[in-house]
């Protein structure tokens, strides 16, 4: 073959993969500018909502670890599952590592969703008292903000925190209904919610606050106890959850490490890859079938 002949052969190929080539730097481009506008928008929410909880962490650093956490999760599943001999095997790695990457960049509003439910639960727990204390102080003659500042200066956080930031705001000019409100929104709590109606009801109709507050503070710890005494009724059906979805996981990290050269073929094959994904879709049925019959609202 002469020259003039081999150019006209291998000319198309080369203008198709220049072409194949520039469309994949192109998407690849755009979803890395779109990827860390993202990044950037969820980490400065993350940033916001663990505001509002008195943990101050700047947006920048909470993107930093979600893409540290991203890359090692999506590292791992690649070298696990990647075999020159099976493609499937590798493009299979490549999913579980890109969707492993998704979940671990989340991790820190997931972790932020778990402290503000522990939090919301001492907030709660720590509001029965505080009613009492503020009933207290309006009998001795104080007015509803000397009863926020009794709570404040007796109080433990975070409800002192949180009382603290609602008498400032109404200190800087913003109205009481308006700050109370601020104030809920930020607790995301039930039992806040009707305390501070509550509080707006009788300002505006002249209710008496203190039967008030002795109502809803008995009313809360009633819940409470209850809620107690179905945690207490739910433990076992909660444990056995947690048991029978963890079994078939701890047994299968388990054979890895004793017998790999036996379980590592099987995970990297079609057949292992299919029972792997049914094993964790049944669990995740499972899970949320038992979650449902022992999650009772009160």
């Amino acid at each position: 073959m002469n020259l003039p002949e081999s150019f006209d052969v291998l000319a198309p190929a080369i203008l198709f993969g220049l072409c194949i080539g520039g469309l994949v730097f192109v998407f690849a481009r755009a979803f890395a500018s779109g990827a860390q506008a993202y990044a950037g928008a969820h980490s400065e929410k993350t940033a916001e909502a663990f505001a509002d909880i008195f943990l101050f962490i700047p947006p920048r650093r909470i993107a930093e670890i979600g893409w540290v956490g991203a890359g090692i999760v999506f590292v791992f599943f690649t070298a696990v599952f990647f075999d020159l001999d099976s493609p499937a095997s590798t493009v299979v790695g490549l999913a579980l590592g890109v969707v492993g990457g998704v979940g671990a960049f989340m991790l820190p509003s997931k972790v932020l969703l778990i402290i503000k439910e522990r939090r919301r639960n001492r907030f709660n727990v720590q509001l029965v008292d505080a009613l009492v204390h503020m009933s207290n102080a309006l009998k001795a003659g104080f007015s509803i903000n000397q009863a926020f500042e009794t709570v404040v200066e007796n109080g433990d956080n975070p409800i002192a925190q949180e009382f603290q930031l609602f008498l400032q705001q109404t200190r800087l000019g913003i109205g009481f209904n308006e700050a109370l409100q601020n104030m809920d929104q930020r607790v995301g709590s039930d039992d806040l919610t009707l305390v501070c109606t509550a509080i707006d009801i009788a300002r505006r109709t002249g209710g008496n606050l203190t039967e008030i507050f002795d109502k809803i503070s008995l009313t809360i710890r009633e819940r409470m106890r209850i809620e107690s005494r179905v945690r207490t009724l739910t433990a076992q059906g909660r444990l056995q959850g947690i048991i029978v979805g963890a079994m078939p996981l701890v047994l299968g990290v388990a054979m890895t490490l004793l017998r790999p050269g036996m379980m590592i073929p099987f995970l990297k094959s079609m057949t292992g890859m299919i029972a792997v994904a049914g094993v964790l879709v049944l669990i995740t049925l499972g899970g949320l079938m038992i979650r449902k019959i022992i999650r009772i609202d009160v």
